[in-house]
């Protein structure tokens, strides 16, 4: 990639913001319409848990595979691809007329955020090649997401309530085109001097474990173990097949050898736990504010800030932190603030108060400012540079996996406890259960915010790094795809 002028590299992080505004306002928009889409799709609750999760699902299981095609044909191309299927989906989703048709919709949106935001991250990458200027040009890129959670309940619940649910899309789509038009002209083509080769195989597995699993565990209060149990086996072989398959691979689409790393494992079940609770946090918060208290969705989304503030203020201190500290004061900070906001919900039912109702959200609002930070840091933390793209990619599909499974565990268990008699009655007691699990997720962000961020995790890193940087004994014996 040549060099490009001062001007030039901060039009191209802007692009790049671009997509990434669209797709995480994306999430936090449709939050806030659920309900609406509810009444007027005439949606079950397994329903709503498809039209977050498909999306979701689709996301975390192209990610690497996005990822890897672009460093081969070409980063510009990819994420150009990327901005047109996105707006299709988009205006699809807008004008689909069952629920059905909504979550295929969902669907090929989710193909197209794939291409954007790995293939931006990228860009941005080989952009700043000034290690001052990326980790401030990433710092910029955490910042949007930041500004997604506080700018989308409210443009959310504005567009429900003025225009109606299906407008929520529409603002993809003048963003999408701006960005297309000036990726065309100021987005320079790159590509990985080296790509890495395709592992179709790979991504089947990866495909059917994710999606298996998602239907099993939203499935199953409805269905029951009769319909759901064999899709649950079939993830299981999914799993061992990817298990025993992928480190026989010279370059597998996971090298399971990263996992040596404690603090590579610390941060792909630290995203996991945290983005689960975010969407379970989400939805349950949602459905609670809308149809047990009654409020319409401007309202409920103007209810969000105090969780979204806090977002957006902590994310860039918490990036500071990690600079100057290290991950783990951030990762305690947040496995803390999300476990009091969990255990406010499970014992105290913060439901039934202002008060405690906004201590959640502003404790939860905390948490997941801290923790988002620290998850790549730790993720690539003594990888060598040749393997931190990898590294990074395998925390990105984490957060996806981690947000559909919360929806799809919390909705799941919401809706064996409510019934659609009684539904305001039951919501409060039903969500305890969902609640406690919220509450473990955020234990479990503390614990290995304090396991794998000292001496010890530093040297399994330094352990693997070494094995990773060594020849390949199996590709030296003709070992491979």
């Amino acid at each position: 990639m040549p060099e490009l002028s001062p001007r030039r590299r901060l039009l191209v992080l802007a692009i790049c913001c671009m997509s990434l505004l669209i797709v995480s306002l994306d999430v936090t928009v449709l939050n806030v319409a659920l309900p609406a889409m509810q009444r007027d799709l005439h949606a079950t609750t397994a329903g709503l848990q498809w039209t977050i999760d498909a999306y979701t699902l689709v996301l975390a299981a192209l990610l690497m595979l996005a990822g890897s095609t672009a460093d081969r044909v070409g980063r510009k191309k990819v994420f150009m691809a990327g901005l047109v299927v996105f707006a299709v989906g988009s205006l699809l989703c807008s004008l689909a007329p069952d629920l059905e048709l909504l979550v295929a919709a969902r669907m090929v949106q989710a193909v197209g955020g794939s291409m954007l935001n790995p293939v931006a991250m990228s860009i941005i990458t080989n952009t700043f090649t000034d290690p001052r200027e990326r980790a401030r040009a990433i710092g910029v890129w955490g910042a949007v997401v930041g500004i997604s959670m506080a700018a989308g309940p409210l443009l959310g619940g504005l567009l429900v309530e003025s225009v109606g649910w299906r407008s929520i899309f529409w603002i993809n789509l003048p963003v999408g085109l701006a960005a297309l038009l000036a990726t065309l002209r100021y987005v320079p083509e790159s590509r990985a001097p080296k790509a890495r080769r395709p592992d179709p195989v790979g991504q089947l597995l990866i495909i059917v474990l994710f999606g298996c699993l998602t239907y099993a565990i939203i499935e199953a209060p409805g269905a029951g173990a009769a319909t759901s149990g064999p899709f649950a086996a079939v993830a299981a072989a999914a799993l061992a097949g990817l298990l025993w398959y992928e480190p026989r691979r010279a370059e597998p689409l996971i090298d399971l050898r990263f996992f040596r790393s404690a603090p590579f494992s610390g941060a792909t079940v630290v995203a996991i736990s945290a983005f689960a609770a975010l969407g379970g946090f989400l939805f349950l918060s949602t459905l609670y504010l809308q149809n047990v208290r009654g409020l319409d969705a401007l309202h409920a989304g103007l209810w969000m800030l105090p969780m979204a503030a806090p977002t957006f203020l902590c994310a860039p201190l918490s990036g500071r932190l990690v600079g100057a500290r290290g991950p783990r004061l951030p990762l305690v900070v947040a496995g803390t603030a999300m476990t009091l906001s969990g255990l406010l919900f499970a014992l105290f039912d913060a439901e039934t108060s202002d008060t405690t109702l906004f201590l959640g959200y502003v404790l939860f609002g905390v948490g997941f400012g801290f923790v988002n930070a620290p998850i790549t840091n730790t993720a690539v933390s003594g990888m060598p540079r040749s393997q931190a793209g990898v590294a990074a990619a395998v925390a990105s599909t984490s957060r996806q996996l981690g947000q559909t499974l919360g929806v799809a565990v919390i909705g799941a268990v919401l809706a064996a406890g409510v019934s659609a008699s009684s539904y305001r009655a039951d919501f409060t007691g039903a969500a305890v259960p969902g609640w406690w699990i919220l509450t473990g997720c955020g234990a479990v962000v503390l614990v290995l915010g304090v396991l794998t961020t000292g001496r010890w995790a530093r040297r399994t890193a330094a352990r693997t790094a070494e094995r990773l940087e060594a020849p390949d004994v199996r590709e030296a014996a003709g070992v491979g795809a």
